[in-house]
């Protein structure tokens, strides 16, 4: 029988395997789960991706770009403006972006770091999680320097960690003025 040729096949078991660790956790990642996620033969997953190690990188990618592409489309960093926004102006943002990831789905947010935690025992998987911090640095280092940047950064994920991990509301107000701190303004009000 002729093998039925199909594009999107790895594309289909990446986002299977984003499913599965929304559902069951990195421990729940599989070939096999994978495969029945995605409806495709075990030997596809294993064809794409040789190991595990493999299919997290892929998955951590394409949640990268998910967050990547959501501080592209917010509106102070979708159109090149005439240059740097304020301290106040970005602290703002940042803080109206976090009030989007953390009041919307939260499992959705919880894969991603799910995703991103995994590097913290999986070797193969630490180069994506820093090309995360190096891709989100450079957007947020249009409007300040590339040190308090990377800081930005690390307020983002202590902000989203500590959200998740005691169950407790988003204080955008709170965010706003860490934010403000953080690049100088005192309390961006």
């Amino acid at each position: 029988m002729a093998r039925r040729y199909d594009p999107e096949r790895r594309g289909r078991i990446i986002d299977a395997a984003i499913r599965v660790v929304g559902a069951r956790g990195i421990a729940g990642l599989s070939h096999r789960s994978v495969a029945a996620e995605a409806d495709v033969p075990l030997g596809s997953t294993t064809y794409h991706f040789a190991t595990l190690d493999d299919l997290l990188v892929a998955a951590l990618r394409q949640s990268n770009e998910g967050f990547a592409q959501s501080i592209r489309d917010s509106p102070l960093f979708a159109v090149p403006g005439p240059g740097p926004a304020s301290s106040a102006a970005l602290a703002n943002e940042l803080s109206r972006l976090l009030e989007v990831w953390l009041t919307g789905d939260r499992t959705l947010i919880a894969r991603d770091y799910d995703l991103y935690l995994a590097a913290l025992r999986r070797e193969a998987v630490r180069p994506i999680a820093a090309e995360w911090v190096d891709q989100a640095t450079t957007l947020l280092a249009a409007h300040t320097d590339p040190p308090t940047a990377r800081a930005l950064i690390a307020l983002i994920d202590g902000i989203c960690l500590q959200s998740l991990l005691t169950g407790s509301p988003y204080d955008r107000p709170y965010a706003r003025e860490m934010f403000g701190r953080l690049l100088g303004g005192g309390a961006a009000r």
